[in-house]
């Protein structure tokens, strides 16, 4: 299996981003990290080799992004607003640094955002941002508003909400959309979700979905059994999704 490791300095945030590159061509994959998890780890889990057939006959190159969650959304010693800002360079990183050098790679047009945990986050709330840009999604095991607590897992703003958090909170700013435009866009999506019956974030996707179809928007919701948030359930959703 072709594999590929980049590096640069990025201009978004002023600091040396990773990344892995599988496979040379097919459909784009951006795969997104679990909560400040590494760009390697997808590798090390298994959850590569468990799409290995679908890279090496060409119909999917993946390219396994780092994160920057630690210094960002996860980063409690900043106030939310800088937290939320620094999770939007990183939306400008992926924006214009990662895709335009996978497009040099790879001119294949069709792309999709993946990934898992926050993960999922990250590429249901980008496409869903820039909803021209990819034509699928795969959400797995994801969470859709940072701004709740849910189980054990604390509200990421503790009570702050600003227009950059709003806009950034799928589960928020889906029920209030109504640019048809925009939703026109959102409708040619291809969007799956997967979610696990124990999952401390089933709530959250099953609100997600019933937006999703209030809004006329087309998209998948796959309930497992258990709780399903580990990468051996991963192995498994991406063989099946992606």
């Amino acid at each position: 299996m072709h594999r590929e490791y980049h590096e640069w300095d990025s201009a978004a945030l002023g600091r040396p981003m990773e990344l892995l590159v599988f496979g040379e061509t097919g459909a784009r994959v951006l795969l997104f990290p679990t909560r400040k998890a590494r760009f390697y780890d997808y590798e090390n889990w298994g959850v590569i080799e468990a799409l290995q057939p679908k890279i090496e006959s060409g119909l999917l190159q993946v390219y396994c992004v780092d994160s920057v969650d630690a210094e960002g959304l996860y980063n409690f010693d900043k106030h939310p607003a800088e937290r939320i800002c620094r999770h939007l360079q990183y939306q400008q990183y992926i924006l214009e640094e990662v895709l335009p050098m996978s497009e040099a790679l790879n001119p294949t047009s069709f792309l999709i955002a993946a990934g898992c945990s926050m993960g999922a986050y990250h590429a249901v709330n980008l496409s869903f941002r820039h909803p021209n840009l990819f034509g699928k999604v795969v959400g797995m095991s994801g969470r859709y508003d940072l701004t709740q607590s849910m189980a054990t897992f604390q509200d990421l703003f503790q009570g702050y909400i600003d227009e950059n958090v709003y806009l950034n909170t799928p589960n928020r700013f889906i029920p209030n959309l109504a640019d048809e435009f925009y939703l026109t866009q959102l409708r040619r999506l291809e969007i799956i979700l997967a979610v696990g019956t124990e999952d401390a974030f089933l709530q959250d996707n099953l609100f997600l979905g019933q937006q999703l179809e209030s809004k006329n928007i087309t998209h998948q919701l796959h309930i497992w059994e258990g709780e399903a948030h580990n990468p051996l359930a991963w192995r498994h959703m991406v063989d099946l999704y992606l």
